[in-house]
């Protein structure tokens, strides 16, 4: 069993940055396929990046150029740094796993994960 805890959401104004950390249980998080998700009200969760176990990354459209995913094996943390925000990112954002991932092969699909942390609120006002 594999347990992700976001932090590092918040308020912040358009055009500002915020910085989403996904702290992940066990001993073998570097084999970890990772993903940030994220949901805003009354839509349906969407794919914002991801990270492989080779650090392959991968990223949605709409926060390419904007955002950057990392991951730290050393602290079993995984990263989402956000620029430029803009209100449209306003959502809970989720971070997944998947383990004995693809060293190569960033993941996107919500289905091809197994393990979900609770999210963290995200709010960028106008």
């Amino acid at each position: 069993q594999v347990q992700l805890v976001e932090s590092g959401g918040g308020l912040v104004q358009a055009g500002g940055s915020l910085r989403l950390s996904c702290a992940a249980s066990g001993r073998t998080f570097s084999t970890y396929a990772m993903g940030w998700f994220r949901q805003a009200p009354g839509k349906q969760r969407e794919y914002v990046a991801a990270v492989s176990s080779g650090a392959i990354t991968n990223y949605a459209d709409s926060v390419k150029g904007r955002f950057t995913i990392s991951r730290d094996n050393a602290k079993n943390t995984m990263y989402l740094q956000m620029n430029s925000l803009k209100p449209e990112d306003t959502a809970v954002y989720y971070c997944a796993a998947r383990r004995r991932g693809s060293y190569y092969y960033p993941y996107a699909q919500m289905s091809e994960y197994e393990y979900w942390g609770q999210g963290t609120q995200v709010t960028v006002s106008s």
